[in-house]
């Protein structure tokens, strides 16, 4: 009995052990390291990748097309002739066989020799779709890792407020203290000591907020970096960006020359181009040319046997032309010119948003870099105001709102500097992001 109840026992422990949900773990990454992990996680990349091996089979296939074609055959068929025989007049007649058999084998190859130039169309089509094809995989990749870098700088946002809270807690902490003490001993009263308390408590009201904004970025970054779920990231301090800023017409030209986008707008062209040839070379005649072997034999047995059967070779040259394409072709071609004048079209359109969306970001970066410097010498005064008045609040010169709000003002300065340094590290990368060079 005992033995059993000892089993019992154990049994639940157990079943508790393994519905207990997984211990949450920690981690710290660097910038470097979550966009590593995302790109290397991401299911959209990988279906990217798939598209591109998919137009590399296809450019394969177009490049097969331009090999000689074959075929082989071999068959055996059985004749029965019932009524066997034929009757050329009245003096001419003869008996057929009542039945016959007949083995044939076939072997050809095919080559084209000129079609226009349309096969090597179509390679060179495929090709260029082919490098289209890495060129979304490349703009994809430049989305993942920008929406990885979006989201690591909103979650040290966070973690950054947090430590600022955290800090202005145990300040307001030793506030109270003081303001407690002071009351003891009958030099402020009690709506002081409250002043300070109230403080705190608002303070704690944000870090509430903060805390669940916390959650909800930590789950979504996890999800994007392929970790599991209950893993709390911690983040490496990033620096204060410090990168000298150029004419913004140094970014415009490198978003010119290394945007997906425009790239991709100049292989269309050339992809038009090719379809306008390959258009035209339906007008063309073809030649092609021909080689058969051929074994017929006319005995039951499949195995060659002396007299029963021929090998014929053929060779052959064909010269056809399929000349109503001269005019049926003439609207085909006219409409392939008017794809190619849409995409040159587009070409500009897309050249004077990119101009607009650098000049932009040109604008946002340079104005968060102006913001932390003008944060920066907020703190300054507010923390020199922050001294004046505790030493006066000490002195019992100022009243406890003074100086609580003194102390508010310096902590939202300083939550304020946190942020517009990860807004200015973000800026840059969006920044380079509309260069083309986030990857690079």
């Amino acid at each position: 009995m005992v033995d059993y109840a000892f089993r019992l026992i154990v049994a639940i422990v157990l079943a508790g052990m393994i519905a207990l949900p997984a211990a949450a773990q920690d981690r710290t990454l660097t910038l470097d390291e979550a966009i590593k992990l995302g790109i290397q996680n991401s299911k959209v990349l990988k279906l990217q990748q798939s598209k591109v091996d998919q137009a590399v089979a296809q450019y394969n296939q177009a490049k097969d097309r331009m090999l000689p074609t074959g075929n082989a055959s071999f068959g055996y068929n059985r004749a029965e002739i019932p009524a066997n025989m034929l009757s050329l007049g009245p003096k001419t007649s003869f008996n057929l066989p009542s039945g016959a058999n007949a083995w044939l084998g076939i072997v050809s190859l095919n080559e084209t020799i000129f079609a226009g130039g349309k096969l090597r169309y179509a390679q060179q089509s495929t090709d260029l779709l082919t490098r289209v094809a890495r060129l979304d995989a490349d703009k994809n990749k430049d989305e993942i890792t920008y929406d990885v870098i979006s989201e690591f700088y909103n979650l040290y946002k966070i973690l950054q407020s947090k430590k600022v809270i955290e800090q202005n807690l145990s300040s307001i902490d030793q506030q109270i203290h003081q303001a407690q003490r002071f009351f003891d001993q009958g030099i402020v009263t009690k709506n002081d000591v409250l002043r300070f308390e109230l403080q705190r408590a608002n303070v704690q009201l944000n870090e509430i907020d903060l805390e669940s904004n916390r959650k909800v970025m930590n789950y979504d970054l996890d999800i994007m970096l392929g970790l599991p779920e209950t893993t709390n990231i911690n983040i490496e301090q990033i620096s204060e960006p410090s990168r000298e800023v150029s004419p913004v017409s140094s970014y415009i030209d490198s978003a010119l020359a290394n945007r997906q986008e425009m790239k991709q707008l100049l292989l269309q062209s050339d992809i038009a181009e090719t379809n306008i040839k390959s258009i035209r070379a339906n007008q063309s005649p073809t030649l092609a040319a021909s080689l058969g072997g051929y074994y017929v034999d006319i005995a039951a047995n499949p195995l060659p046997q002396s007299g029963s059967y021929i090998t014929p070779i053929t060779a052959g040259v064909t010269l056809a032309w399929n000349f109503s394409s001269l005019w049926t072709n003439k609207n085909k071609i006219s409409e392939a010119k008017i794809q190619k004048e849409q995409v040159n079209i587009s070409q500009g359109i897309t050249s004077d948003n990119i101009r607009k969306e650098v000049n932009q970001n040109y604008e946002g970066y340079t104005q968060a870099l102006d913001k932390i410097k003008l944060l920066q010498t907020s703190i300054d005064q507010a923390t020199e105001n922050n001294n004046i008045l505790e030493s006066k609040y000490k002195s019992n010169v100022a009243s406890a709102t003074d100086r609580a709000d003194a102390e508010t003002l310096l902590y939202q300065a300083e939550i304020n500097l946190e942020l517009a340094k990860a807004d200015a590290g973000l800026a840059y990368y969006t920044l380079l992001k509309s260069t083309g060079k986030l990857n690079k």
